[in-house]
């Protein structure tokens, strides 16, 4: 196996030899290079075309939101991981970040424990480097799963649940913005998010949309064209009132697939609402998290779309649901927008 080689990008000298050291103790990982700006790191990254490069989001000069722009205008495809500190200003660059294709994020560690802080950060790290290994695919189209299904006549839908997970913001900001002004039901997302970010990452799809986007609050009323985004941290359930009909409830009940909001937990309570009605799409992310709840979807008569593996950061959600055998149609992120204004158009 050819060795994952990886590029450091942070302006701090002592948190860069911790990156170095601790991705040097991973396997079969290469560091080369480490680098202390963004402009350095725009050159090295553009000559050497790592496996992956650890980004920190705040830099002065080029910041890591610059870097990842100038990255993107040169047409270079490394996966890019920022690494954010839990500030207010660091959700809303690591938000922009997300959305403008990195592969994902990590928080630095905060506190005095040297040994934990150590701990957590070789996870993480070692985390991504496992899911950009084994979702490295270079003939997508010879993928067994990739069968395109006849999509379910789905009549009378009254609500759209989308989960997502790693590569979730980019693909929202490409969907959530193309749906009509006149949306007619309302759209329940899930996107795994620790507290702190689902605010920004709301706000940025709202600037971009025709459509409401807000972080869901407890009671939230759900109406038709309002986008509401789980909150990080908190599980979104959904209730029926007496007086303002669809609500939103969130929960601190347990994690599940280790994930608080979870697609499955909305999808189960969705499916008590709308039965049949009720169209879930699952996109890029890690895990299996939604394909129970798309299982209870079919089960009823909804439908299930699953995201295409091109375009995917990362195909193990929609992989799953598709393996699951309950997905009424595979769709390439482009696509993904009309394929649900033309389900709902069957109302």
């Amino acid at each position: 196996m050819a060795p994952f080689r990886v590029v450091v990008v942070d302006d701090s000298a002592l948190f860069r030899a911790m990156l170095r050291n601790l991705l040097t103790d991973i396997p079969n990982c290469e560091i080369v290079a480490s680098v202390a700006d963004g402009t350095t790191a725009i050159e090295k990254i553009t000559e050497l075309r790592p496996d992956l490069v650890t980004l920190d989001v705040e830099m002065p000069s080029i910041s890591g939101i610059g870097v990842l722009r100038e990255l993107k205008r040169r047409c270079v495809s490394t996966k890019v991981v920022m690494i954010s500190r839990f500030t207010s200003a660091g959700a809303q660059v690591t938000t922009d970040a997300l959305i403008e294709g990195a592969f994902d994020f990590i928080l630095k560690p905060s506190g005095s424990n040297l040994l934990e802080n150590k701990a957590f950060l070789r996870a993480a790290l070692e985390e991504r480097i496992s899911v950009l290994r084994e979702n490295t695919y270079t003939d997508a189209s010879a993928s067994t799963d990739q069968v395109t299904t006849t999509p379910k006549p789905a009549v009378g839908l009254k609500a759209v649940v989308i989960g997502c997970s790693t590569g979730g913001p980019d693909a929202l900001a490409r969907i959530i913005p193309e749906l009509s002004a006149d949306f007619p039901v309302p759209v329940f997302v899930v996107q795994h998010m620790p507290a702190g970010f689902t605010a920004s990452l709301a706000a940025r799809l709202n600037q971009a949309s025709e459509l409401e986007v807000l972080e869901a609050t407890d009671g939230m009323r759900a109406s038709p064209g309002r986008v509401i985004l789980a909150r990080g941290d908190r599980h979104l359930g959904l209730q029926h009132h007496a007086r303002d009909g669809v609500i939103a409830k969130l929960s601190d009940a347990p994690h599940e697939h280790r994930c608080r909001p979870a697609v499955d937990y909305t999808l189960r309570s969705a499916v008590e609402l709308f039965d049949a009605q009720l169209l879930a799409v699952i996109l890029t992310g890690m895990g299996c998290d939604g394909t129970a709840g798309c299982e209870l979807v079919h089960q009823r008569g909804g439908c299930v779309l699953a995201q295409h593996e091109l375009g995917c950061a990362v195909y193990g959600m929609p992989r799953s649901v598709i393996r699951s055998g309950v997905a009424d149609q595979i769709v390439e992120l482009p696509q993904i927008a009309n394929v649900i204004q033309r389900q709902l158009a069957r109302r």
